[in-house]
């Protein structure tokens, strides 16, 4: 046949189209370093865009012979004009090289970061390895000394059949019968540590046989790019979904845990109640009381605190239980936000294992929005965006993020928030020319600061807020860290972007 076409359009896959009369065929070379395989369709559509041409200089000669090298895991196609291509078959250092004849080096690689591979001599590649008994015994029957490239299979295959204790003789007879089975022509794939194999060994786990090498080659392809990569993707949602599972229950759990305390323990409010039904019974500063409980039918013990009257430790107990109150409603709308989601994921779950094709698979991750091109778009910006009355609200995903907000986005009249004295997002009131920032929008940003940060499940957090211009980077300081020279404090429950 002779060479019509020589192309790559996805990376580290090399494509050779050949033609004889009507027929047609296509070496394709995948030699990227996670999986590094042949195969040889009668059929391939190159792409109109996104595609580049090869090896120009074997256009349009035909091929006259293909060639293995002795004892090393690569082979040659020779063509009409002397010319060769070298197909180095070295796992993740696999490469295709063209030599122009008579040239004992290649002028032309295809992979130039394997920059050694521009002096891999052609006289060189041939490995005459004397197989003989004289030989192994010299080497003491080492098996990788003998055989350098034998595989992580045969060498197994040797272990299993009590290599490592046997004697010389019996080693160099396992030997013989290993090389015995790797010149037999039946090829076996096998799926080993969720990685397909060929293999030359018998296998009673083998998944697909047959004698033809081609065949053999054509269905690795199949199984190596085409279903292990659908395992695999398949694998990395199953495992997303799971942890966003388990996290999903441990916080119900916890959640769940803190509203039965904050339920069974006494309002605070009741014991206000108990203090200013008695007012005029408690000694001047007292620091310890025992007072009839009317609501639980017992006398109870009350600790005031030093310095503080009665009265005015009654005012801070109704304060303190109408906290309580908005704990316990935020934490209840917390936790039917995470019963849906858990009910949601299980749902998800349900369907992925009933998955079985790409198709399937790319329609499902659509629908749900999981994809990576979703992520990679919100991964563009280092913010969230929203909208207050108007006024734009970034907040910082990470704490790198939080660098990038500040180093990129914020503008010296641009106001900043954080939740005080613990990790957490930034956050920024863009500035709009003439225009003071309300009130109303503070207190929902510092809201928005306190829900992205540690305060999160607090009744009440603290809130620093202060224009952009008052917040400095310390050089060397850790991400997210950052210098306030003027602040001001709010006082806010955390609420999120949907409360």
């Amino acid at each position: 046949m002779k060479v019509s076409t020589c192309f790559s359009q996805n990376k580290d896959e090399l494509v050779i189209g050949c033609a004889k009369d009507y027929e047609s065929s296509y070496f394709r070379a995948n030699l990227l370093p996670v999986i590094s395989c042949l195969s040889f369709p009668t059929e391939f559509k190159r792409s109109k865009k996104n595609t580049v041409s090869l090896f120009p200089e074997i256009i349009g000669q035909s091929i006259t012979e293909i060639s293995e090298f002795q004892n090393e895991r690569a082979f040659k196609v020779i063509f009409s004009s002397g010319d060769c291509l070298v197909f180095k078959l070295h796992g993740t250092r696999s490469n295709v090289l063209f030599y122009p004849k008579d040239s004992d080096f290649p002028s032309n690689i295809f992979r130039n970061e394997l920059r050694d591979d521009k002096a891999l001599d052609l006289k060189n590649i041939d490995r005459n390895l004397p197989l003989n008994f004289d030989e192994f015994k010299k080497l003491e029957g080492n098996a990788s000394k003998f055989l350098p490239t034998l595989g992580k299979i045969p060498r197994e295959w040797l272990k299993d059949k009590g290599y490592i204790e046997a004697d010389l003789d019996k080693r160099w007879q396992l030997m013989q019968e290993l090389m015995d089975l790797l010149q037999t022509p039946h090829y076996y794939i096998i799926k080993a540590d969720n990685d397909y194999q060929l293999t030359l060994l018998p296998s009673q786990e083998f998944i697909f046989d047959t004698s033809d090498p081609i065949t053999a080659c054509n269905e690795l392809f199949r199984y190596k790019v085409v279903i292990q990569a659908f395992e695999k993707e398949k694998h990395q949602l199953v495992k997303n979904l799971e942890e966003q599972r388990k996290r999903t229950l441990s916080y119900i759990q916890k959640t769940q845990s803190k509203l039965n305390e904050l339920n069974n323990e006494l309002a605070p409010s009741q014991i206000a109640d108990v203090i200013m039904a008695n007012l005029h019974t408690i000694p001047k500063d007292a620091e310890e009381v025992f007072l009839f409980n009317f609501y639980t039918q017992k006398e109870e013990r009350i600790l005031f605190k030093r310095g503080l009257s009665p009265q005015k430790f009654a005012e801070n107990l109704y304060r303190k239980s109408k906290n309580r109150k908005r704990e316990i409603d935020q934490l209840e709308e917390n936790l039917g936000e995470k019963e849906s989601l858990l009910e949601q994921t299980t749902t998800w779950l349900a369907e992925l294992s009933e998955i079985q094709n790409f198709k399937d698979l790319k329609a499902f991750v659509k629908t749900h929005q999981l994809g990576h091109k979703q992520k990679e778009k919100e991964d563009q910006v280092p913010y969230k965006k929203f909208d207050l009355e108007g006024f734009d609200v970034l907040i910082g995903k990470s704490a790198k993020a939080n660098d990038e907000l500040l180093r990129r986005f914020a503008w010296k009249e641009d106001l900043w928030l954080h939740a005080k004295d613990v990790s957490g997002s930034h956050v920024l009131i863009k500035y709009r020319s003439g225009i003071n920032f309300p009130k109303t929008v503070i207190e929902r940003a510092a809201e928005l600061a306190a829900y992205y940060s540690k305060n999160k499940n607090e009744s009440l957090a603290p809130v620093i807020y202060t224009p952009s211009k008052y917040v400095r980077k310390v050089k060397g300081s850790a991400p997210g860290a950052v210098m306030v020279d003027k602040e001001r404090v709010i006082m806010v429950s955390p609420k999120g972007p949907s409360q």
